[in-house]
């Protein structure tokens, strides 16, 4: 070790975690590497000194990546080195991040950027349960501005007990799995997926990581103490102020806000209603105020007016923009089947928010191969989430799916996993995408709702339908608040937490959750648990209305299969040499073939499939009879293929002939098979003899015929 370097060492989940700085990226403003076990995990960050001029919005990144070179491995793409981040990666970049984020100042508007880097990879050690610990030990080194120090950490119930940071085999026994964020007094993040668990194991699992939390926090502070304690917060430039026009906005817009606050309306009705106020705003003003009017300053002095009224309106009367009781879920509507040619599909719209979602049914083929610096496997179960600009109305180049759309698509997509079929035993490989074509809050939770409708008419047999709702949270000064069922766009945006919750009758299987307010009880979210449930449940009802299980049969486009379990010696003839007979017959029937091994079974497993019943039907007779012991003794129906002086050759198993020789045909003596037999034509056959040593194999057509007297 260096001599610069500065280290400090505890113990989280009975393994030895060590922060240490000094020694690498001593540039940055702030550097540590975190290590437990081989898992290596490097944080910089860097923040400017000044916010862009105009900027009005905080410019935080997170990048997580990891370095194939940890892993010994590399990279499999064209270009042989680390591309652009990888869904995982990005997943892990977003779950530092919504812990970062809500606790910088509201008026900081500087650029942040922390970048982590995995430089070492453990088999045993999930990294992405270390990220948030990495990020926050590196800007608690730092002048910049934070309300931390924050950390994450996993809690998984193995066996009915909760661990902390489990080894990632154990994590495979875990019926719970979510990662926790927050600082040493509040929590600020939960995220992870569970099978079918109750609101109190969930709440318990989240006072239980809190606890490891405050561990690994007081680890920080212990490594800021050794570097010579914490560093005055730098001074930034603040957003410029106007009291005169804040003041001024304030009197003229807070009661017409309320007003349209208690109104009862829709989204672009609200969206009309407050531009007019600002509009009738400006006409108040005299030309020179207009001249000089800053209308970004206008807009967020707006914006802070419609925050504060919106909030006490909805506090006080509990009423809340679009109308609605705080526990009111919006109207429901559902049509599965929307899509004909679909193998499975459903419109979800749920008040102004709409899914259309389709499944499909593939083969091994369409399975997606996965290749992380730690992982490469392939997965049978996709779920894509699209969110077009056209579904709030705006205009936007289509650019492809960003960080939001991976993000809501993984938590369907972990929601969904959950009451799949044994995907080891399904035939099939799936993809589920939904398409947001409408949206005011909680799309992703619309893609649940669908996504279990459409893999239910796509005949798919889920263990549960299951279904999402997203709530909210309002909560004043005075402890006052106002938990909020189906939230709103604008609900998410004006309020203090988004949970979002999905699960059966049964329980949850996952969740999202984002607290944006300190001091957030336990009393509270037990509230908002048990909200929840009851609104995901009456979700779940409407969609029994309409579509309570899967279908009986699937749908005359989705693929057959059969499944024909043989010997495994039989693998090498189906296949042939390099891959000539599979390649074969998947030309001539148009068929897929799969073929997969069981060595401890000594068995092989071989799925065809087609939408041709007929197609699967000739490739399946051909593969029975390439791998059918021939037995001596017993009857074949056999073809003609070629005719020789001394006989004909009659393939009497596919792919297999024998010798049916001229003294075999008939019970008198033949000269020739002349207008006899020919080529194609189809003859019985007894087999009556097999050689030991060449394998060769005697047929006869005379002994199924009645000798003459």
């Amino acid at each position: 070790m260096s001599q610069n370097a500065i280290r400090t060492v505890f113990t989280t989940g009975g393994r030895e975690i060590s922060i240490e700085t000094g020694k690498l990226a001593t540039q940055a403003d702030g550097s540590v590497v975190v290590r437990c076990g081989d898992c290596m995990i490097l944080a910089t960050v860097v923040a400017n000194k000044d916010p862009k001029e105009g900027q009005d919005f905080f410019p935080l990144s997170v990048d997580y990546q990891e370095k194939f070179a940890g892993a010994g491995r590399i990279p499999g793409n064209f270009f042989k080195r680390e591309g652009r981040l990888s869904d995982y990666e990005i997943l892990i970049s977003r779950l530092v991040d919504r812990a970062l984020r809500p606790l910088f100042p509201e008026d900081y508007l500087c650029d942040v950027q922390v970048i982590l880097t995995n430089m070492s990879s453990d088999k045993e050690i999930m990294p992405d349960c270390l990220a948030g610990l990495a990020a926050s030990a590196a800007i608690a080194l730092t002048d910049i501005p934070f309300n931390g120090p924050i950390s994450e950490v996993r809690v998984a119930r193995i066996n009915g007990t909760f661990e902390i940071n489990p080894s990632r085999s154990a994590l495979l026994l875990a019926d719970l799995d979510i990662i926790i964020a927050g600082t040493d007094k509040n929590i600020m993040m939960v995220e992870g997926e569970a099978n079918e668990c109750s609101e109190q194991d969930l709440a318990d699992a989240i006072k239980f990581g809190h606890e490891a939390i405050q561990v690994q926090i007081l680890g920080i502070l212990d490594l800021v103490e050794k570097v010579g304690g914490k560093k005055a917060p730098r001074l930034y430039t603040k957003p410029a102020e106007n009291e005169e026009l804040k003041n001024k906005i304030a009197v003229f817009a807070a009661e017409k806000v309320r007003t349209v606050a208690s109104g009862g309306h829709g989204k672009n009705e609200r969206k009309v209603a407050f531009k007019a106020i600002r509009e009738e705003f400006q006409s108040t003003l005299t030309d020179d105020e207009k001249s000089t009017l800053d209308k970004k300053m206008m807009h967020r002095y707006f914006g802070d007016v419609e925050y504060d009224e919106v909030r006490d309106v909805l506090l006080k009367t509990k009423i809340r923009l679009d109308g609605r009781k705080t526990d009111e879920i919006r109207p429901i509507w559902i049509e599965p089947n929307y899509i004909p040619s679909a193998h499975g599909s459903a419109v979800f719209t749920r008040g102004e928010t709409q899914s259309l979602t389709t499944a499909t049914l593939g083969t091994k083929d369409d399975e997606q191969l996965i290749d992380n610096a730690l992982d490469e496997y392939f997965s049978k179960f996709i779920l894509h989430y699209n969110f077009p600009a056209y579904s709030t109305g705006e205009i936007k180049p289509q650019r492809g799916p960003g960080r939001r759309e991976v993000g809501h698509g993984n938590l369907a997509m972990r929601s969904l996993k959950k009451m799949l079929p044994d995907m080891t035993e399904f035939p099939y490989t799936i993809r589920v995408v939904s398409d947001i074509l409408e949206s005011n809050g909680s799309s992703s939770m619309a893609t649940v709702c669908a996504g279990s409708l459409a893999l239910f008419d796509a005949g798919v047999a889920l263990k549960a339908p299951i279904s999402g709702i997203a709530m909210g949270l309002v909560m004043n000064k005075a402890g006052e608040y106002a938990i909020l069922s189906d939230i709103l766009g604008d609900e998410d945006h004006l309020g203090d937490m988004d949970f979002k919750v999905t699960g059966t009758e049964k329980g949850i299987c996952a969740c999202q959750m984002d607290i944006k307010v300190d001091g957030l009880s336990y009393e509270v979210l037990g509230a908002a648990l048990a909200q929840a449930r009851a609104g995901r449940l009456h979700i779940l009802s409407k969609m029994n209305e309409v579509l309570p299980t899967h279908r009986a049969q699937y749908k005359s486009m989705v693929p057959k299969v059969e499944t024909l379990i043989i010997d495994s010696e039989f693998i090498g003839m189906i296949i042939g040499p390099k891959g000539a007979n599979i390649k074969e017959m998947q030309a001539t029937s148009g068929c897929v073939i799969e073929i997969e091994e069981n060595p401890a079974a000594k068995k092989g497993i071989v799925k065809i499939f087609s939408s041709d019943q007929s197609a699967i039907d000739m490739v399946a007779n051909k593969i029975k009879g390439m791998t059918t012991v021939p037995v001596i003794g017993e009857d074949y129906d056999g073809t003609v293929k070629t005719i020789m002086p001394y006989g004909a050759f009659v393939e009497y198993l596919p792919g297999k002939e024998g010798l049916l020789h001229i003294s075999e045909v008939a019970w008198k003596r033949l000269e020739n098979l002349d207008g006899i037999m020919k080529e194609g034509d189809k003859v019985r056959v007894k087999l009556t003899e097999i050689d030991q040593r060449s394998g060769k194999v005697k047929l006869s057509a005379k002994a199924l015929i009645e000798r003459p007297s």
